[in-house]
């Protein structure tokens, strides 16, 4: 690993036994571990959350147990979904992955849709000290193992080089094994991008449950006491009903809608009908033409650009294409051009 202020070393694709995976894929789409989207790993407190976490359901035993530095928040696992996003499209594409990633910090930032002021650079570098610092025993099952282990959410994490003035330029994060095995296994789920538009805490982790157990079923069902639990909120019911109505009211949520129903309970349902290439009338798209949408963004996840041209197909109301890989090319130049 290079020394701070260093470049980085030629072996840099190494595979998953080399030195380190580059993160240089540009629009990589979000990706998330499904066993952090399932059980709440993160606080979802705005202050210094210094409480012993315990939760178990349906067989899953956590205990999560902060730092000084406090529990490593909601906020904080942007980091590991931009790790997860950069390894997956990798991965799509037949590149060889490592567990120690080198990142651009400008380019995390961007990607998480933060700002890139000084302040943010502080707040980056405390995101990493929580996530190095909480520490997780769980029996999850991730790759198809279940082990009841302890580990922290990064296994450790370096600044490579630094700007002139001290800001991180390039950062070097070494994930858990846990977390490694859930990418090699794609044990992951796709985000919508609007993802880092949610600042609330609560509305990122109601997100990321109604992503996972809605998924690509027409609606969800849950009572208030189970996804406060299943939420790892902190406050009373009371006050978690009065939440859950504001967002009611609001509509926050990228892709899903919620409503409240007799009996204390919560239903989620899809706002727009989620099209896979398999689907009678999807657009069929030519693997020459992927190709093409490589040459005409290059370091882009075209599985990703291609998923997303699907959903914004479907949202149009799912016309009939005369010619699907050329509607398709042409969107990404318009893409390529924002």
């Amino acid at each position: 690993m290079a020394a701070a202020g260093g470049a980085y070393p030629a072996e840099a694709q190494g595979g998953a036994e080399g030195r380190f995976f580059l993160c240089d894929i540009f629009d990589a789409i979000p990706k998330n571990d499904l066993a952090s989207m399932e059980h709440p790993l993160f606080s979802l407190a705005t202050r210094p959350d210094r409480r012993i976490l315990n939760y178990e359901h349906n067989g899953a035993e956590i205990t999560v147990v902060p730092s000084v530095k406090g529990l490593a928040t909601i906020h904080d696992k942007d980091i590991l979904i931009f790790c997860i996003s950069q390894l997956m499209a990798a991965q799509n594409a037949g590149r060889q992955l490592s567990r120690t990633l080198h990142l651009k910090a400008h380019d995390l930032l961007i990607a998480t849709n933060r700002e890139t002021s000084g302040d943010a650079y502080r707040r980056l570098r405390e995101s990493f000290e929580r996530l190095a610092g909480t520490r997780i025993t769980t029996n999850i099952v991730t790759g198809g193992e279940e082990v009841t282990s302890g580990f922290g959410l990064i296994e450790s994490w370096e600044i490579v080089r630094k700007a002139r003035g001290g800001r991180m330029v390039n950062v070097a994060v070494t994930l858990s094994d846990w977390l490694f095995r859930a990418v090699l296994s794609k044990s992951v789920l796709t985000l919508s991008r609007d993802y880092f538009r949610l600042r609330k805490p609560l509305e990122r982790r109601i997100y990321e449950l109604t992503r996972k157990h809605c998924g690509r079923q027409s609606a969800w069902t849950i009572s208030v006491e189970t996804l406060l639990k299943k939420s790892g909120s902190a406050s009373p019911r009371r006050v978690f009903r009065k939440m859950v109505r504001d967002m009611i009211e609001a509509q926050p949520l990228p892709d899903y809608a919620m409503e409240e129903l007799p009996g204390d309970l919560i239903r989620f349902s899809q706002k727009y009908a989620v099209t896979e290439p398999g689907a009678l009338d999807a657009p069929v798209l030519k693997a020459t033409t992927l190709e093409r949408a490589r040459d005409l963004m290059p370091g882009a996840d075209v599985y990703g650009l291609e998923a997303e041209w699907r959903a914004m197909w479907a949202r149009s109301g799912r016309p009939r294409l005369r010619q699907a890989d050329a509607a398709f090319l042409g969107w990404v130049k318009k893409r390529g051009a924002e």
